[in-house]
């Protein structure tokens, strides 16, 4: 059973260009029972205020994007986060922290160090960093 469609086709790009200027032609491939839905995601996540400032949500998802190499969202967030106020150098040490982080686990993976000792060894470390400060 098809899920039922919220608003009709029409309104729900004209909510679009009204808030993007056009409608990108990526949402005419989406299917009409979920338009509505996965325009309100988008509008959501991609462009809506949340509980990570803007700027910052859009490195997150930009170093992310940069390890998932989606040159469409990498070029998007790059994009959206210079909209938001980003510098080069704030999307450049994004894309580096990516690339530091993934190092890490592909070595601790590649070793196959233990998880229970890594979690226990973490917790020493955050009790004798708390004592410090």
């Amino acid at each position: 059973m098809a899920t039922p469609i919220s608003r009709p086709r029409a309104e729900v790009e004209s909510d679009i260009k009204g808030t993007l200027g056009l409608v990108p032609s990526f949402f005419s491939r989406i299917p009409d029972e979920v338009l509505d839905a996965e325009w309100q995601l988008f509008r959501r996540w991609e462009l809506g205020e949340t509980l990570i400032p803007s700027k910052y949500k859009e490195l997150l998802m930009l170093a992310v994007h940069s390890e998932t190499r989606c040159r469409y969202c990498t070029l998007f967030h790059t994009e959206t986060a210079k909209l938001f106020g980003a510098t080069d150098e704030e999307i450049q040490e994004a894309v580096h922290l990516a690339k530091h982080t993934v190092s890490w686990s592909v070595y601790l993976n590649g070793i196959r160090e233990d998880y229970d000792q890594f979690a226990d060894e973490l917790t020493q470390i955050g009790t004798y960093l708390m004592s410090q400060a």
